[in-house]
């Protein structure tokens, strides 16, 4: 085994570690802004139509975009119904379930590292097997579709939320 390839191995379980502790800071206690819920909520569904049509409407990858995205959304209403939502004043928190919101999101870096190692050991073969093309592989669109499924409908449940609670009146 090469160095380089021995040091990036070794350098995994660091990048993993980093992520996942940048992650714990985003399902912690958040103040809630519509214009984050607006850009996910209208984003999501369209990189989702964009991955579609990158499949080149092969069965096998949108097949699995499709219905990793609609456990994505029922996951989205589980998340929903675990998240705190609190309302002081003004303004507006919620704190997403912790556990749920690092498994989608981990596996999601998971499959992206696992493809980029993938990628990296391919150009060391003395004969490079070129990768399947981006939309063709039906792990890696079932990990997008989980993913956006997950915080498209996420997202929708919060402006829900937001909609349904008014802001508070301050004392006079």
């Amino acid at each position: 085994m090469e160095t380089t390839t021995l040091a990036l191995l070794l350098l995994v379980p660091l990048l993993v570690w980093r992520i996942y502790s940048r992650l714990k800071k985003l399902v912690a206690r958040q103040k809630s802004q519509l214009w984050r819920h607006w850009t996910v909520a209208i984003a999501f569904p369209a990189l989702l139509l964009f991955l579609a049509t990158t499949t080149k409407f092969d069965i096998l990858p949108l097949s699995s975009l499709g219905a990793a995205a609609l456990a994505g959304g029922w996951l989205g209403v589980l998340g929903l119904k675990l998240t705190r939502f609190e309302q002081v004043g003004k303004d507006f928190f919620f704190t997403q379930h912790r556990y749920l919101g690092l498994a989608i999101t981990m596996l999601f870096i998971a499959r992206l590292l696992y493809r980029g190692m993938e990628i990296y050991l391919n150009t060391r073969l003395d004969v490079p097997v070129p990768p399947p093309p981006f939309g063709q592989s039906p792990l890696t669109m079932a990990a997008y579709g989980l993913v956006i499924g997950y915080y498209a409908v996420y997202a929708w449940g919060l402006l829900r939320w937001r909609q349904r609670n008014k802001p508070l009146q301050a004392p006079e």
